[in-house]
């Protein structure tokens, strides 16, 4: 039964500790609710629809992007949050902003990215979300970025645990990172609110599962494979057994659907088992512990393990992926040694400003505009900049 009430260990809006920039809060929203807000009319966030999950965007439209995956991941982050008394719009911010430092084509343009920028201090797309939130986005006339709450900008950068430790400084950290930190304090050395715990594994729960349903429908695995992996083969027998002989359509379905049935409840159970355990009753209390409050019991995160290794041979390296992936790193070196060596391409907004740099201030600057494209136009503009057959306008 969804719990009702507000739980003691809740991160509370009306609790928030502010934003960066001061500004008078709405007076029909909460803080949280205003930061959502600000994600949805973001642009970086409209152009998630054009980039890649696994399937480059022209392969079907019926494959998951960076948009529609980022909604499922609120939707779930959303029913965990109602069952377990947390901020809701909290954890659907979270939710929601998570891939928005994404390059285009997935991991493999991150990786081209990130091989290109080594020099100028590499590149990372979860610190790339936080430069985007913080200063790429310009909407607002007093402020560069969307000037979230602490809380949210908390959960963004440390959603995975603590980036500082004993064995790990300041000058480990991707450069957006330690940037912002010369600015405000995200208390680096803790964990995340139990809301940001929450929406990064409602992202390993979307992504598993829809990586699943995109990978049958592609038809790169076939259900057959999945019934001798644990838990998938155990769903399908019991649909099986339910309700007998089925279309592979409804069976995907039902498969997909049952295991985030599953996934969420083991998740919401150990982490309630974790809590007791350790005593949580405030926010604080989740910050200071001295180990992730959520996480899936020790069986069903077994089980995930195998099914995403099976997922990354099958799925992730298939040839057919491999082949796109590995125009899509072509296309992202193609663009950023262009771009470096003649800035006079880029547009008039972007040129000046890598005219004004140093040689470091030009790579980052070529990396914001590059990591912001959408695959449709990436490919637009290789073509466009080495298609010499192409109109030379």
């Amino acid at each position: 039964m969804t719990q009702t009430t507000v739980s003691t260990f809740a991160c509370l809006a009306a609790q928030s500790r502010g934003r960066q920039h001061s500004e008078a809060e709405s007076k029909t929203r909460s803080a949280f609710q205003r930061d959502r807000d600000r994600i949805l009319h973001a642009g970086a966030f409209r152009r998630l629809k054009h980039k890649t999950q696994v399937f480059v965007a022209h392969v079907g439209d019926y494959y998951r992007t960076r948009l529609t995956h980022s909604l499922e991941v609120a939707q779930i982050g959303r029913s965990i949050a109602r069952e377990m008394g947390l901020d809701e719009d909290l954890i659907e911010t979270l939710s929601l902003a998570h891939d928005l430092g994404h390059t285009p084509f997935g991991h493999a343009g991150e990786e081209a990215l990130d091989a290109a920028m080594q020099p100028y201090g590499g590149f990372d797309h979860n610190a790339q979300t936080l430069r985007i939130v913080t200063r790429l986005e310009k909407r607002y006339i007093h402020f560069d970025g969307l000037n979230l709450t602490w809380e949210s900008l908390e959960g963004l950068v440390k959603h995975n645990g603590p980036l500082l430790t004993p064995s790990r400084g300041l000058a480990f950290l991707p450069f957006a990172i330690q940037e912002h930190a010369q600015e405000q304090d995200l208390h680096l050395d803790t964990w995340p609110s139990l809301e940001a715990q929450i929406a990064a594994l409602s992202d390993d729960i979307a992504y598993n599962n829809h990586d699943i349903d995109d990978g049958l429908r592609a038809g790169l695995i076939n259900l057959d494979d999945l019934r001798d992996l644990p838990l998938t083969g155990d769903i399908l027998r019991q649909i099986e057994n339910n309700h007998g002989v089925l279309s592979a359509k409804m069976q995907r379905h039902e498969l997909v659907r049952e295991m985030i049935s599953v996934m969420i409840g083991d998740l919401v159970s150990q982490t309630h088992r974790n809590i007791a355990a350790q005593k949580i009753e405030t926010a604080d209390d989740v910050r200071q512990a001295k180990q992730a409050m959520a996480h899936f019991s020790p069986e069903l995160a077994e089980k995930h393990a195998i099914i995403k290794e099976f997922l990354f041979q099958q799925v992730y390296r298939h040839h057919t992926v491999n082949g796109s992936m590995s125009k899509a790193r072509r296309v992202m070196r193609d663009l950023f040694d262009l771009m470096f060596d003649e800035p006079e391409v880029l547009p008039e907004e972007w040129r000046r400003q890598a005219e004004d740099s140093d040689e470091t201030g030009r790579a980052r600057i070529i990396c914001d505009y590059i990591a912001g494209m959408t695959d449709r136009f990436a490919m637009e503009e290789h073509r466009r900049l080495f298609d010499i057959s192409d109109t030379m306008a």
